[in-house]
């Protein structure tokens, strides 16, 4: 954990004036290290980093445009993809994965994003249409005087589909500015647990407590960028506004390694800790620093829902 500190202190003349300063010298410096315990830039080290694992491939070697390719320019290891008011853009693995761990680096627009979603998830819709399993990783467009939201779901055998829509929302905000540089994000599935992770940091575990409420059907990889002016700013209050366009996302490092539907039974994905098993316990700990710190919402706690569709609350 960082932490920042500025002291400005004017030392004392002689040394009679130091000991008589000395018991305030104490305090501030006992203040200085409380300020340094609490003002940390961001959440302690989860201790294992498997995007350092893993070998970033290039857009052409794991990737397809899928729709609105004139919305879409590669140039120096990045993709950017653009939405206006004419087009947005998506594309697509090469391959579906039944496992694995699939992730990108990404960088968001300033400003105002509004009604705007870019995201990185996994979805087998187009196999299984009315009736797909999908894990999104989500970015919020927001005006400017608030910060992006990160939203993360699960849906499983269609409960993304039909009006009654069986939602499994955490939404986050980030510990960073996410529009300055590009930070890493990723999905780490594995037949026993889902992982988001934001720079390594585990910020949710989704486990498998049965096999109703866990996808288990081969997916592909995803990226987009689209206008769901409808839902996603505080519930469709504030709108895309084309005068702002283009809106742009821009990604790079991907990292796509996993179990691809015809591998042998014997193929295992990357790991998600050390030890080869669940998460460690300072993943754990880094995890709920975040969720302690910047969930802003958790489907588990929410009284509008009927949480008697997501037994995996209780």
């Amino acid at each position: 954990m960082l932490c920042r500190l500025t002291l400005v202190a004017t030392m004392p003349s002689s040394l009679s004036s130091f000991l008589h300063m000395a018991p305030l010298f104490s305090l501030v410096t006992l203040f200085s290290l409380m300020i340094c315990s609490t003002s940390a830039e961001g959440p302690p080290s989860p201790g294992y980093f498997p995007s350092s694992k893993i070998s970033s491939v290039s857009f052409d070697q794991g990737f397809r445009n899928l729709w609105g390719p004139q919305h879409q320019r590669q140039e120096q290891g990045s993709l950017t993809i653009w939405l206006d008011s004419s087009s947005g853009s998506g594309f697509k693995s090469l391959h579906s994965y039944r496992s694995g761990y699939f992730g990108a680096a990404i960088k968001l627009q300033q400003g105002y994003t509004a009604g705007v979603i870019t995201s990185l998830y996994l979805s087998n819709n187009q196999v299984y249409p009315g009736n797909h399993d999908e894990i999104d990783i989500e970015f919020l467009g927001t005006t400017p005087d608030k910060p992006y939201v990160l939203q993360t779901n699960v849906f499983i055998k269609g409960s993304g589909d039909r009006n009654n829509v069986i939602g499994r929302e955490m939404q986050f905000h980030l510990w960073f500015d996410p529009t300055q540089d590009f930070h890493n994000y990723a999905i780490l599935w594995n037949p026993t647990e889902i992982i988001f992770l934001v720079d390594d940091v585990p910020v949710r575990s989704y486990p498998r407590k049965s096999d109703a409420t866990f996808p288990a059907r081969p997916m592909y990889v995803y990226g987009s960028i689209w206008d769901a002016s409808s839902w996603a700013t505080e519930d469709g209050k504030f709108k895309a506004d084309y005068q702002y366009q283009p809106f742009i996302g821009k990604y790079r490092d991907f990292k796509l390694q996993g179990c691809t539907n015809d591998a042998s039974t014997s193929c295992q994905p990357p790991s998600s800790s050390p030890s080869g098993g669940g998460l460690s316990p300072q993943q754990i700990a880094a995890m709920q620093w975040v969720q302690n710190n910047y969930m802003v919402y958790n489907y588990c706690h929410d009284p509008r829902k009927d949480h008697a569709l997501t037994p995996e609350c209780y």
